[in-house]
């Protein structure tokens, strides 16, 4: 074996490749938490230095003042478990329904010539205009809260669906057809693993889309949940209320977000979710 073959070498090359990548994730990492010490350094200082009134703009520190007072109290808990369930709730039958739109549709050149006009035509709706029917229909209950979120979820579903369906490889469905396969097969061995990452890259959208579903419910009408809370802290003028509430349904959709990042990693696993740069997580 010459040197240049030699476990060491081969190992240090392979830390050469390796490091690069982990140095950038760290030096991201540190940039990210100095970008956001800096701003809430220089937005401290400014509300101080200038007496900015509170009711205006609250400074970091009465934000985290008015969210640990609201966390004790358990008045965010309960709220906040109220918002969740209708936000779950909504994407669950939003999910389920463009799914199962999306395989009717996306399997049958026919019913998609039929259909497709249609949710192409209503699509475009703003689903906000509809919320104060749904309120009518449903009440100011959660059931409201949990239709409307699933109606803001249901395209997303639906339309890329659709198309990761009709992006099947037209030569593994003609090779399948010619072995005289039946069309649940073909679906399930070739439509459904192609379409798989399209599904689970829009059940990413129909989940944050869900969570703001379930708060313009709440500022229409309703009798707890995170909207709610806002809608009182605004009439008190307690705008660091607001602030923390905002932190909380931030909190919120990012671990949504990271359930079903997760959940495309470990189903769609040929297939990774890419970060910004385009490459595989």
């Amino acid at each position: 074996m010459s040197d240049l073959d030699s476990p060491a070498r081969l190992t240090a090359a392979n830390d050469a490749i390796v490091e690069p990548s982990s140095h950038l994730d760290r030096n991201a990492v540190l940039l990210a938490i100095a970008i956001l010490v800096a701003t809430l350094g220089a937005w401290e200082g400014i509300v101080r230095l200038c007496h900015v009134p509170e009711m205006i703009l609250p400074a970091p520190s009465a934000i985290v003042a008015a969210l640990w007072k609201g966390l004790v109290s358990g008045i965010y808990v309960t709220n906040f478990l109220v918002t969740l369930g209708e936000t779950l709730g909504g994407f669950a039958l939003g999910a389920s329904v463009g799914l199962l739109l999306g395989c009717i549709i996306g399997m049958s050149a026919l019913l998609e010539r039929a259909f497709y006009p249609f949710v192409v035509a209503f699509q475009p709706v703003p689903k906000v205009a509809l919320v104060p029917l749904i309120i009518i229909w449903c009440g100011y209950g959660m059931s409201s809260k949990v239709v409307i979120a699933a109606t803001i979820a249901v395209f997303p579903v639906l339309a890329n669906t659709i198309v990761g369906l009709r992006a099947a490889p037209r030569e593994e469905v003609n090779l399948l057809t010619a072995c005289t396969a039946s069309r649940w097969q073909i679906f399930r061995m070739v439509r459904l693993p192609q379409a798989l990452p399209y599904i689970l890259v829009s059940l990413d959208v129909a989940v944050i889309l869900s969570v703001i579903g379930a708060i313009v419910g709440e500022f229409v009408g309703a009798q707890a949940g995170l909207g709610f809370l806002i809608l009182q802290c605004n009439l008190y003028f307690d705008t660091a209320g607001e602030f923390a509430i905002i932190l909380l349904l931030s909190a919120m959709g990012i671990g949504l977000h990271l359930l079903i990042d997760y959940a495309h990693r470990r189903i769609v696993f040929w297939n990774p979710p890419s970060t910004p740069s385009g490459k595989p997580q």
